[in-house]
C-alpha cells in the first residue's frame, strides 16, 4: 500500500521500479540560449520520454503497485492527453485495461495514440463537465481502480524520478541547480521533483511556470488560501489547464516552491519557436511553458544554472505549424 503523504523515500523506490522501463532522458545545454538569458540552462528533455512526455513516469509508478486482482479489471484515468497516453501505454505494458475519460477536443494526436495503445476513451465537455465526477462514477461502476492525473502519492513519486536523473546528469557535467523550473497544472511534476530536490541539492530553489489564467498554483502558494482558474479561459496550454492543485500536492508545494511565473500564449509560442529552431525539438504549449518564462524573463536566469523541464511534445500537426509559421 502506498503512504499517506508523498515523500522522497518514495520517489527513490518509484526510480527502482521505473529501471528499464522509463527512459532516461537527456539533460541538454545550448549556447544561444544560454547567450540570450545570461545563464547557464540545462534542459530536460521528458519530450523524448515513452508517449512524449513525464506523464508516463508516474503513471508506471501507479499501475505497478497495483494487485493482481485490480489489474485485471483495470483503470480509469482523466486526462487532457499525455497522462492518458501514460496510463494507457503502462496499461499494456503491465497488461492492466485502461479506460480514460478525456476531452472532446484534446488534440487528435493524443487520441490516437491512446487508442493504439488500446485504452477506451469517454469524451465530456471540459467547459461544462466535471471529470473527476464522471470519472469517479465509472470507476464505480465497473470496479476499476483510480490513476488520477496528479493528486496521488504513486503519481507524485513517479514525476519526482526526473529530477533524480537531473540531479546526477547535472553533476556529470560538473553543474549544481541553482533554481529549477517545472511547467505546473495540478502539481504532481513539481511535488515530486521538489521533494527530490530538497534532499539531493538543498540549495536549489523550486520554481513554476503556468499559463495565463491558470496560474492558480502559485496564487494558492503566495496567499495561503486555495485558488480555483477560471476554467472558461482559452489557453493553447491544455496540458497543464487544470482548474486547481491537489489536496496531496498543495502542502508540499506550499513548503518547496519559492517563485512562479504566469506566461502567455505568445510567450509560449516564442519559446515553440525557439525550440525548434535551435534546439531541434518539437516542444507542446504545455511542455514549453518553464522554458517561456526563462526566455521572457519572467524567471530570471542571469548567472545561474537553471533546471528547465520541457515536459511534452504531443503538439497537433497543424497548431504546431501555425506557431512556427507566426513571425513576431
Amino acid at each position: 500500500m502506498s503512504a499517506s503523504e508523498p515523500s522522497f523515500r518514495g520517489v527513490l523506490a518509484a526510480a527502482d521500479r521505473l529501471k528499464g522501463r522509463a527512459l532516461v532522458t537527456p539533460l541538454l545545454e545550448n549556447a544561444e540560449l544560454n547567450a540570450l538569458v545570461g545563464g547557464r540552462i540545462l534542459l530536460k528533455a521528458e519530450i523524448l520520454q515513452h508517449c512524449g512526455s513525464f506523464k508516463f513516469r508516474g503513471a508506471y509508478n501507479r499501475l505497478s503497485r497495483l494487485s493482481p486482482d485490480e489489474r485485471r479489471r483495470g483503470v480509469l484515468a482523466w486526462s487532457s492527453g499525455n497522462h492518458a497516453q501514460g496510463v494507457a501505454r503502462a496499461g499494456k505494458m503491465l497488461g492492466a485495461p485502461a479506460v480514460i475519460v478525456m476531452p472532446k477536443d484534446a488534440p487528435a494526436i493524443k487520441a490516437e495514440r491512446v487508442r493504439a495503445d488500446g485504452a477506451e476513451i469517454i469524451a465530456y465537455d471540459r467547459y461544462t463537465d466535471d471529470r473527476e465526477i464522471i470519472g469517479r462514477r465509472i470507476a464505480a461502476e465497473r470496479g476499476l481502480a483510480l490513476a488520477p492525473s496528479f493528486d496521488d502519492v504513486d503519481i507524485i513519486e513517479g514525476q519526482g524520478t526526473l529530477a533524480v536523473e537531473a540531479v546526477a546528469q547535472a553533476r556529470d557535467l560538473g553543474a549544481e541547480f541553482d533554481r529549477f523550473v517545472i511547467p505546473c497544472g495540478g502539481g504532481g511534476m513539481t511535488a515530486g521533483c521538489a521533494l527530490a530536490l530538497e534532499e539531493l541539492t538543498p540549495r536549489c530553489e523550486t520554481f513554476i511556470a503556468e499559463p495565463q489564467f491558470y496560474d492558480e498554483t502559485w496564487g494558492s502558494i503566495a496567499s495561503g488560501e486555495r485558488k480555483r482558474a477560471d476554467s472558461t479561459k482559452p489557453t493553447l496550454c491544455d496540458a497543464i489547464a487544470t482548474p486547481a492543485p491537489g489536496d496531496l500536492t498543495l502542502p508540499v508545494m506550499r513548503r518547496l516552491v519559492r517563485g512562479g511565473a504566469a506566461v502567455s500564449d505568445e510567450d509560449v509560442k516564442a519559446a515553440i519557436r525557439f525550440a525548434f529552431k535551435y534546439l531541434k525539438l518539437v516542444v507542446e504549449p504545455g511542455g514549453a511553458a518553464a522554458l517561456a518564462a526563462v526566455l521572457a524573463g519572467k524567471i530570471d536566469a542571469k548567472g545561474r544554472i537553471v533546471g528547465v523541464v520541457l515536459s511534452g511534445g504531443n503538439v497537433d500537426l497543424a497548431v504546431f505549424a501555425g506557431i512556427l509559421s507566426e513571425t513576431r
